[in-house]
């Protein structure tokens, strides 16, 4: 997905020069291209004005936004907005042509809309090559793909780390430069407002199902597990519509004084009987949740199955390896291309990392393996098993906010990111890139339009999904179901 250059417009990659930021005037700031199939895309960004200081976070300032866009960099002979006023600008731009380039000026009251600065990562926030990201306002490039093969089958939106019952984001202890966000005063609890986005955009996206990988709850509350639950059923009905696994949050044992103990989260989502991982079958497409801290420990350690686990999880791999199937656990197995230092307790256990490698590369009918914790979007291609996508996905609680809609076709599949886009959800999501300094953004948004938004085309024509009531199957990309 690479522009081409046109000499006579293209300018020089240098870093903008610093624009003083006078009182009263509006800055349209942290430009981002968080969606991009084949057909459409989702631009946005955030008005505000300086302090009377001149010093911290711009304050909101509510006013218009459009986005002008066409083929051709001098050619921007399209418009699309919102058509209302908001600080926390989402502009989506429709009818696109598959393999089509495409140049772009974002701009609310006079101002050209800067891009998300990700120089750590050497990423690119705003489009598929760099064409426009040297100069102040654009105009910025992306390449849509070209759409999966074949009918589209079902979608389903991956999310995790809603942590339900957390108050500070952001927070390492020992590390100073992580100190946290906490919501302002006087609003609802921000995991709460960005689960419930979050399950509304993916129904509205017309997701069938949905996969939570983890991190339920902030600390394994029976009254946190409680909530998310009650969030997650306005989707639909657990081990039905939506499927969730245990994050090292979710963890065992008797952490909370008057409550009792135990294992909370199997008891509220699974029953005492039952263990925390399993296969569920959709219609040929084949589903496995992993327990990936299946343990005893104290939350920062590496992730595990237990030996019984690993051993049942091979088992179902070995027993049917052409059934297409997606993986979903909270341990990514590899941490690749951070800006932050990576620790052992960010990944699964190598050791297991490798056994669950080596089973998928004799397992040809596995195509994803969705992780969180890392709290970023990253897409990885390993060697030991080409055929997998490892698709990390950026926490639901706060910055970028969003999740995944896995779009499967006969002939392929899609992964594109949303972020989730109540006013609420949008309002904090923007206070979280305060998060490490400032610097969140660098590591969770996705140094690539890639990470968030990717097509691969394989043969899934098998698959003959029983959607859940109401569904529309075959919906078109997108869409918003009502």
């Amino acid at each position: 997905m690479r522009c081409p250059r046109f000499p006579a417009v293209v300018q020089r990659r240098t870093a903008p020069a610093r624009t003083p930021r006078a009182p009263g005037a509006v800055f349209a700031v942290h430009l981002e291209l968080v969606t991009l199939l084949e057909d459409r895309a989702v631009i946005t960004w955030h008005t505000g004005t300086p302090t009377a200081e001149g010093r911290g976070p711009l304050l909101p300032a509510v006013t218009e936004g459009e986005v002008l866009y066409g083929t051709h960099p001098a050619r921007l002979n399209r418009t699309a907005s919102e058509g209302r006023h908001t600080a926390h600008h989402t502009v989506e731009l429709t009818d696109l042509e598959p393999g089509q380039t495409y140049y772009y000026r974002a701009h609310s009251r006079g101002s050209a809309a800067t891009p998300t600065p990700l120089p750590l990562v050497r990423g690119n926030a705003v489009g598929t090559s760099p064409h426009g990201t040297g100069s102040r306002g654009g105009p910025y490039c992306f390449t849509t793909p070209e759409p999966p093969p074949g009918r589209h089958l079902v979608s389903i939106a991956l999310c995790n780390d809603l942590h339900l019952g957390e108050t500070t984001a952001g927070l390492v202890a020992g590390v100073p430069l992580l100190r946290g966000v906490s919501q302002e005063h006087g609003l609802a609890p921000y995991p709460k407002i960005m689960a419930r986005a979050l399950v509304d955009e993916a129904r509205r996206r017309g997701a069938d199902h949905l996969l939570a990988a983890g991190d339920i709850s902030a600390g394994g509350a029976p009254r946190d597990l409680l909530e998310a639950k009650r969030i997650l059923d306005r989707f639909g009905t657990h081990g039905q519509d939506y499927f969730v696994v245990r994050g090292n949050h979710d963890r065992p044992g008797d952490r909370h004084p008057g409550e009792s103990g135990g294992d909370s989260f199997r008891h509220g989502f699974f029953g005492a009987d039952r263990p925390a991982y399993f296969t569920h079958d959709l219609g040929g497409l084949r589903i496995v949740g992993l327990d990936t801290y299946d343990k005893r420990g104290h939350g920062g350690d590496a992730g595990a199955l237990s030996p019984e686990q690993l051993d049942w999880f091979r088992a179902r791999l070995k027993e049917d390896r052409e059934r297409p199937t997606v993986i979903f656990g909270h341990h990514p197995l590899t941490v690749r291309h951070s800006a932050f230092p990576v620790t052992s307790g960010q990944r699964l256990n190598r050791r297991q990392a490798r056994s669950i490698l080596d089973a998928y590369a004799m397992a040809p009918g596995v195509f994803l393996h969705h992780a969180g914790h890392t709290h970023r979007n990253k897409h990885t291609v390993l060697p030991q098993a080409r055929h997998v996508t490892l698709q990390e996905v950026g926490a639901a609680k706060d910055y970028p906010g969003g999740f995944v809609l896995l779009r499967v076709h006969t002939g392929g599949y899609a992964l594109n990111y949303y972020r989730s886009n109540s006013e609420p959800a949008r309002e904090w999501s923007e206070r979280g890139r305060r998060v490490a300094a400032g610097l969140w953004p660098q590591y969770a948004f996705g140094r690539s339009v890639r990470d968030r938004n990717c097509v691969a085309v394989r043969d899934l024509s098998g698959i003959t999904p029983r959607l859940p009531a109401g569904a529309v199957r075959g919906a078109a990309p997108g869409a918003v179901q009502e």
